[in-house]
């Protein structure tokens, strides 16, 4: 009588088998901590630090739920960092072992998924957006394909009631979705690409008994239904959906005791054994560089239109951003009224202090976004190091995003301002002051997007960023002329972003035909000064209208650079 289940094929996708072999930790502390996150600080001096994991032995096999549990303290969040290729290997000692082989951490990472403790969630993101997302970002084939896996991730998860909730900051119906739908969701972003392994940190932390068993019971029938369809002599085709292939084989499931499952699986281990080495000879013999899932013009659609979404449903960056342009640009305006048209020297220095003002509020009014930038960082860490895309795609699309936005914001500044002002008083002017006002804006969220990927927390960004743009003000010329600053604090006064904007409106209110012909003050009813005069005493040239923006130009390309090259370094840090 022949055996009641058929010889089984290899399946689908790798079975991991996940061993550590000595395992010890030690928690390095590095002298300064500010330049640790820089990637040429990665051999900085090190002190020995607390012992987390000594000489730890475990077996994770496939197929199977395996628990690490512990006090409080114990190492288990280590332990788990250490299996999802998370920690430094300079740091570890012994082995990490997956199918036999020592792991490579870059690789495991795209194959496998890791939920950590706290959720990298964006707020104002509904729970079908955040799958969908996620999706485009992790699987190849468009939208139809991520559509059709976030409809069936969301079901299995029983997530389908609030597909259109907003993420919210959870607690409630008022604030978003509870907490345990929050972890449902955080486990569906890491499952949607359908990984071979997942490792959560923690998952039912913070939840009810309720809560906690179905989160439990959803990962224990994920982990056994697919063991089971090949207990039962099922393989499961390329390209075909899990539960849909398993309910079409149901009815020849039986139910069956968990001492004949184990039977089953020991009478069936040397075929898969076999099967284990024929998949570990093909991987070694036919392994391939690792590849992104969508090409880098993909990511940026992608990621601008996540960008765009966050943007748009933040009041607090959107509308009150929008509005306090608005408002600025009206009230200065009444403050600075017809203050263009006037002649004497008292008008001159007023317009002056005009342009030094709008410089001002131009240039701290983006630091708000410092902790926007710092929230986003740690979903870009997240995602990059599981390879879902690239960091140069999302420094640009967050360039791409905010060139319109910003350019609302300088236009509904200069619009009401300059004409109240009475600025020059033709189209060409008003044009170039809103271009330069745009320059400006674009200038300091460039600096803000790139101190925020260097500093470590949100008061050490503002206070650097503060000190920056107080120095920059300071060496601008306007308080010290070029002539009296001291020769060692020169270079300074060329790198303030204050000095090239300031430069541009003088060079606009008294540049140009008619404003060389402009009479500027007047003595004994006679011109005692024209703007060409003023321009040549300032040490201006009307040359330096067009090349100062493309020095302006040169730093927002520069900040954004130093961004991209800082994030890289982070990013590359974590794939050691």
């Amino acid at each position: 009588m022949g055996s009641p289940f058929k010889p089984i094929s290899c399946p689908r996708k790798t079975p991991y088998r996940i061993e550590t072999k000595n395992l010890s930790y030690r928690l390095c502390r590095q002298i300064d901590g500010l330049t640790s996150s820089l990637c040429f600080c990665s051999n900085c001096p090190r002190r020995s630090g607390k012992l987390i994991l000594k000489d730890v032995n475990c077996e994770a096999r496939p197929g199977e739920l395996t628990a690490i549990a512990g006090p409080s303290g114990a190492g288990k969040t280590t332990l788990l960092e250490i299996l999802a290729g998370r920690v430094y290997p300079c740091e570890v000692s012994g082995q990490v072992l997956v199918n036999h082989r020592p792991m490579d951490s870059n690789r495991f990472r795209r194959t496998s998924g890791y939920v950590t403790q706290e959720d990298t969630l964006f707020p104002s993101l509904t729970v079908r957006e955040t799958l969908m997302y996620s999706a485009l970002l992790r699987l190849p084939g468009g939208r139809k394909v991520a559509a059709a896996r976030v409809a069936e991730l969301m079901k299995e998860l029983g997530l389908d009631q609030i597909a259109d909730s907003r993420i919210g900051g959870g607690g409630g119906s008022n604030h978003g979705i509870s907490g345990g739908e929050r972890r449902r969701v955080s486990i569906g972003v890491d499952l949607v690409h359908d990984p071979a392994v997942i490792l959560i940190d923690e998952p039912t932390s913070g939840l009810d008994s309720a809560s906690a068993l179905n989160i439990v019971s959803l990962l224990r029938l994920m982990a056994f239904n697919q063991a089971r369809l090949k207990i039962a002599g099922h393989c499961i085709p390329l390209h075909v959906n899990v539960l849909e292939f398993a309910l079409d084989v149901l009815e020849s499931l039986v139910i069956q005791t968990t001492e004949s499952v184990n039977n089953q699986f020991l009478l069936r281990d040397k075929e898969e054994q076999v099967c284990k080495a024929r998949m570990q000879y093909s991987m070694n013999v036919k392994e391939k560089a690792l590849q992104y899932p969508n090409s880098p013009m993909e990511e940026i659609l992608i990621l601008g239109e996540r960008f765009c979404c966050n943007i748009f449903r933040t009041k607090q960056l959107f509308l009150t951003r929008v509005i306090q342009a608005l408002v600025a640009g009206f009230v200065l305006g009444t403050i600075f009224l017809n203050v263009g048209s006037r002649k004497g020297q008292v008008a001159l220095q007023t317009r002056s202090g005009f342009f030094a003002f709008t410089l001002t509020f131009l240039l701290s009014s983006t630091t708000e976004g410092l902790p926007i930038f710092l929230e986003e960082r740690r979903t870009l860490m997240k995602e990059t190091s599981r390879g879902a895309y690239r960091v140069s795609s999302y420094v640009l699309a967050n360039t791409l995003v905010f060139l319109p936005f910003l350019l609302l914001v300088g236009l509904l500044y200069s619009t009401p301002v300059y004409w109240l002002v009475g600025l020059r008083k033709d189209i060409e002017g008003f044009l170039y002051f809103s271009l330069v006002v745009w320059l400006v804006v674009l200038m300091s969220n460039s600096l803000v997007a790139c101190f925020s990927a260097l500093v470590p927390n949100f008061i050490l960004g503002t206070s650097v960023i503060a000190g920056l743009m107080g120095s920059f003000f300071l060496f601008s010329g306007y308080f010290i002329s070029k002539g009296n600053i001291p020769s060692y604090w020169i270079f300074m006064h060329y790198m303030s972003l204050f000095k090239y904007p300031f430069e541009c409106f003088v060079i606009n209110e008294y540049g140009g035909k008619q404003g060389r012909s402009r009479c500027l003050d007047t003595r004994n009813g006679e011109c005692s000064l024209y703007g060409g005069e003023f321009l040549r005493q300032q040490g201006l040239k009307e040359s330096q209208k067009w090349s100062n923006l493309a020095v302006m130009l040169g730093f927002i390309i520069g900040y954004r650079v130093i961004c991209f090259l800082i994030l890289w370094c982070r990013c590359y840090r974590t794939r050691k």
